[in-house]
C-alpha cells in the first residue's frame, strides 16, 4: 500500500524539515546543487536468486531552481531513484544528499521534500480544501496564509468548484490534481513527481504542463519529474536525464538530448530517428566520410576519433531528410510505400535498399518541398549537420 504524500508525524529536532517548519526557506543560489546521488546502487532481493540491480553505480546532480526530468522506459529505474530521493526506498550503497546534507538514512518526514505519486494518497474523510491545507497546518502556518495558499492551489489545478467535496466523489484525474495541489502548497525545497499528469485527459495534461513549469519558475522550487513520455520531458524540462536498465545514458537540455544523442538508445528513444548502419571510409580531424549501402558517401562531423573501416550507426531525424523527384539530386534512391497525413506535416515511409526510413515534411508543397504518393521513386538527401555518428 502506497504511503501518504504528506506525513502527520512530529518533525525530528535538528532536521532539515524543522528549518522549513520555522519558515527559514531562503532562495538558493542558482548554481547550488539541490540533490545528488553518488555511486548509488540499489539491489532488490540482494543475496537471493531473485536479486535485481535496479540502479548501477549511479551518479547524478540536480541544480537548485531547475525543472529536471528522469526519462526512460518502464522498469529502467527512474521511479526507484525518485523513491530513494524521497526516502521511500532504502539505497543499497552510495550516498544521497539534499542541499548538501546527507539524507541517505533519513525517513521521508525528515527531508525537505514532498512527493506526488501516481496513486492519489488523499485523506478520504477530508474535503479537497482540507486535504490541501493539511501540510500547511502541520507546519504551523498562520490561518490567513493557509487560506490564501489553498485558494491559489485550487485555482492552479482548476478545482475551486470542488473545494468542499470529498475525494471519493471525484474522478481519478480530479483526485490526482488535488494530490498535486497538496504537495505544492507547503512549498518544499524539492518536489518529486512520479508521472502526476498520467490520469489527465490530453488537453488538460498539455495545459498543466505549462502551469507546472510556470509555477516552478515562480516559486524557485526544484522539481524532479518522472515520465516515460518524451514529448512531456522535452516540453517541460530545463534538463533531462535519460535512463536505461538502471544506467544513466545522457544528461542535457531537451535540445541537447534531441539534437545531439550520445548513444543509439537515446537516439532511438527520444522522438523518432532513422538509424542506419555505416562504415568509416576516411577520417580526418573532426570529419568522417562514411559508406552507406545504397547511398553516395556522406560527410559528417564527429567528436571522437574513428578508424578506417570502423562500423558506426548514423542517427538522422525524419524531419532532416529531404525528398525530391529531380534527376541527379539526393544521396540515394528510395520508394515511397506509405504516406500519412498528420495535419501540419506529411510522413513518408520509404524503402531504400535494405533500409526502412521515415521522412517528415511540412504539409505538401510548403517550403518548396514536393508531395509524393505510395509507389513514387524519390531522391533522398540529408540536411547539413543532420547526421549524428554513434559508435555501434
Amino acid at each position: 500500500m502506497q504511503r501518504a504524500v504528506i506525513h502527520p508525524h512530529p518533525i525530528p529536532p535538528g532536521s532539515i524539515s524543522q528549518t522549513m517548519a520555522a519558515g527559514q526557506n531562503p532562495v538558493p543560489h542558482p548554481h547550488t546543487v539541490a540533490t545528488e546521488v553518488r555511486n548509488l546502487c540499489k539491489i532488490y532481493n540482494a543475496g537471493t536468486s531473485r536479486a535485481h540491480e535496479a540502479l548501477k553505480d549511479f551518479n547524478l546532480a540536480i541544480r537548485a531552481n531547475e525543472f529536471f526530468t528522469l526519462l526512460g522506459p518502464s522498469g529502467c529505474g527512474k521511479t526507484t531513484l525518485l523513491r530513494i530521493l524521497g526516502g521511500f526506498e532504502p539505497l543499497t550503497s552510495g550516498i544521497c544528499r539534499i542541499f548538501g546534507d546527507d539524507v541517505s538514512v533519513l525517513p521521508p518526514e525528515a527531508r525537505p521534500v514532498n512527493t506526488v505519486f501516481q496513486q492519489y494518497a488523499l485523506f478520504p474523510h477530508m474535503t479537497v480544501r482540507s486535504n490541501i491545507a493539511f501540510g500547511l497546518e502541520m507546519l504551523g502556518k498562520p490561518r490567513a496564509e493557509i487560506e490564501r495558499t489553498v485558494e491559489k492551489m485550487l485555482d492552479l489545478v482548476h478545482m475551486t468548484e470542488y473545494a468542499d467535496r470529498k475525494p471519493d466523489t471525484m474522478s481519478g484525474g480530479q483526485r490526482q490534481r488535488v494530490a498535486l495541489a497538496r504537495a505544492l502548497a507547503p512549498q518544499p525545497k524539492l518536489l518529486l513527481l512520479d508521472e502526476p499528469l498520467s490520469a489527465l485527459d490530453l488537453k488538460l495534461r498539455q495545459k498543466m504542463r505549462l502551469e507546472l513549469k510556470s509555477l516552478q519558475r515562480e516559486t524557485g522550487i526544484t522539481f524532479v519529474f518522472v515520465t516515460h513520455d518524451q514529448e512531456e520531458a522535452l516540453a517541460m524540462s530545463d534538463r533531462v536525464a535519460v535512463i536505461s536498465n538502471g544506467c544513466l545514458q545522457q544528461v542535457g537540455t531537451p535540445e541537447d538530448i534531441y539534437e545531439q544523442p550520445q548513444s543509439r538508445f537515446v537516439a532511438d528513444f527520444i522522438g523518432e530517428s532513422n538509424l542506419i548502419d555505416a562504415r568509416v571510409a576516411r577520417f580526418s580531424g573532426c570529419e568522417a566520410i562514411l559508406d552507406i549501402a545504397g547511398f553516395d558517401q556522406v560527410h559528417a562531423d564527429v567528436a571522437q576519433d574513428l578508424a578506417h573501416g570502423q562500423p558506426v550507426s548514423l542517427s538522422i531525424r525524419p524531419e532532416r531528410l529531404v525528398l525530391s523527384a529531380g534527376e541527379g539530386e539526393g544521396r540515394g534512391l528510395a520508394t515511397v510505400f506509405d504516406r500519412t497525413y498528420l495535419g501540419n506535416a506529411v510522413e513518408y515511409h520509404l524503402r531504400a535498399g535494405d533500409h526502412a526510413l521515415t521522412a517528415r515534411s511540412p504539409r505538401g508543397g510548403l517550403r518548396g518541398r514536393q508531395d509524393f504518393a505510395p509507389g513514387d521513386t524519390v531522391h533522398i538527401a540529408f540536411e547539413p549537420g543532420s547526421i549524428k555518428v554513434l559508435l555501434s
